[in-house]
């Protein structure tokens, strides 16, 4: 090798090696391997989004997701929209003082991060931020879930209807070649066999699993009821929204993405959701209430309270709709939730509206439901209006203070994320959360099934109870 020839040789050497490492580096993304180097705040984030062929997010989790990190699910079978994200980019957790404001400047910090490539005209194209918050701000060590969690996604899958888009978020490391990188990116993308990812299975998502234990404390439930009606009666509070859980153990590990599948088929009326904390522990249901969405600063969201349960035909489902239109309890529980989201809106300047009092229909419940919306002004962030909302009268009570004092105090079981705040943010100031109710933390073949109802002057406790089986049914034939 002559002295002239050395040094060109040596470059495209170093080139190969780097070249080498980086296709390592994405090939460790790729796989939900750990990266070479940290992400922090200085590192720059390629968001790629591709337009893809139709296909069904839920399946694209369950063939492309980890089970060994965090992921997020969430669909809406009668708005045809549906989200699945899994893999860490980049995650944060928040300490439980100021915790939606950490978490807002949080995201925005890490959204001035990224870079956006592709397909950045598609509506869907937008990289998003997961998030789920406790239902109180303070919990244990040992508990399952952290107070704040939020993670931008290594992959997201949108659809809307029939249209669908992925986006990579891929952090580059210094010295990185920024074109390379994308150019290898675009290749793997290529050689995905969306074919493969069209439809789930089916033919395994069989309703009432077998060889299952089911244990829970009726009685407890019912004294506790005669207690809050007591304290009601004393004028300690005049509403209080308590939690009853039923335990479940079955012979073999539970399924979530088949458990996904079957909730979304029971209620495609309600919002299917699931959540991951990456050691093996789900928190899934499917719920009928909206607590937040801001599409392009149009503010929507719901006050849901007040139950009856649903007809064995249309005549006797309408007589049943009208007797809750009615009903004073009922209706003096809904109007609780509906006065709280108001007053609090207009206490941060806003002017919502209400459309008229109407009845949401679900499988097996209906609710009565007031539907709210508004103007959002760009000086106020889509978490600021949760941290006003949560925890809404239709979860907790009335006051909120005396009301969560009490849960506490007889609740025995520590909500974690039940009836607490889920959902995303996206790039351009887009959000939509649900609150987590109807819900299961499943964590192998152990399932803790989550279900309340709301308590003021004139509850019975044992038609309170009815309630809480009545929406637990919508969790108890859907696990699998």
């Amino acid at each position: 090798m002559s002295f002239a020839t050395q040094p060109n040789n040596l470059i495209l050497d170093n080139l190969d090696n780097l070249d080498n490492n980086i296709n390592t580096e994405i090939n460790n993304f790729w796989h939900g391997k750990k990266l070479s180097f940290a992400v922090n705040q200085d590192t720059e984030i390629i968001s790629l989004a591709v337009g893809i062929t139709t296909v069904d997010p839920l399946a694209c989790l369950q063939q492309l997701g980890h089970s060994n990190t965090l992921n997020f699910y969430w669909e809406n079978c009668s708005k045809q929209e549906a989200v699945a994200a899994w893999g860490v980019t980049i995650r944060g957790n928040t300490e439980p003082n100021s915790r939606f404001a950490s978490a807002q400047n949080l995201i925005q910090n890490w959204f001035k991060q990224i870079t956006r490539e592709g397909a950045n005209a598609l509506i869907l194209g937008k990289p998003s931020v997961f998030c789920g918050f406790t239902f109180f701000a303070d919990v244990e060590e040992s508990e399952p879930f952290k107070s704040g969690t939020l993670f931008l996604p290594r992959f997201q899958i949108v659809k809307k209807n029939k249209n669908c888009c992925l986006i990579v978020n891929f952090p580059l490391h210094q010295g990185q070649d920024k074109s390379y990188v994308l150019e290898q990116i675009k290749q793997k993308v290529d050689s995905i066999d969306w074919s493969s990812l069209k439809r789930l299975d089916e033919d395994d998502c069989s309703f009432l699993s077998v060889n299952r234990q089911q244990s829970q404390d009726p009685n407890y439930f019912k004294t506790v009821v005669k207690s809050v009606l007591s304290s009601i009666a004393a004028g300690e509070l005049s509403k209080i929204v308590l939690a009853h859980t039923t335990e479940i153990k079955s012979a073999i590990p539970f399924d979530v993405i088949k458990s996904l599948s079957n909730l979304r088929k029971l209620h495609p009326d309600c919002y299917i959701f699931s959540t991951s904390n990456g050691q093996g522990q789900n928190f899934v249901g499917a719920s009928p209430e909206r607590l937040l969405s801001v599409q392009n600063q149009q503010l929507v969201t719901d006050a849901l309270a007040g139950s009856a349960a649903r007809g064995n035909n249309s005549t006797e489902d309408l007589h049943l709709a009208n007797l809750l239109l009615k009903n004073r309890k009922e209706k003096r529980e809904h109007h609780a939730v509906r006065d709280f989201v108001i007053e609090r809106l207009k206490g941060i300047g806003l002017k919502p509206q209400q459309l008229p009092l109407q009845i949401l229909k679900l499988s097996n419940i209906q609710h009565l439901w007031t539907p709210i919306y508004g103007h959002l002004p760009t000086d106020i962030e889509p978490l600021e209006i949760i941290a006003l909302l949560h925890p809404t009268p239709a979860v907790a009570g009335v006051s909120t203070k005396s009301a969560c004092e009490k849960i506490r105090y007889y609740e025995k079981c520590d909500r974690s994320l039940y009836a607490a705040p889920l959902g995303w943010l996206d790039y351009e100031g887009n959000c939509e959360f649900i609150v987590g109710i109807r819900s299961a933390l499943i964590d192998g073949n152990l399932a803790r099934l989550y279900a309340g109802a709301g308590i003021v002057s004139g509850s019975n406790p044992d038609k309170e109870f009815d309630e809480v089986q009545l929406k637990l049914q919508s969790l108890l034939k859907a696990l699998v």
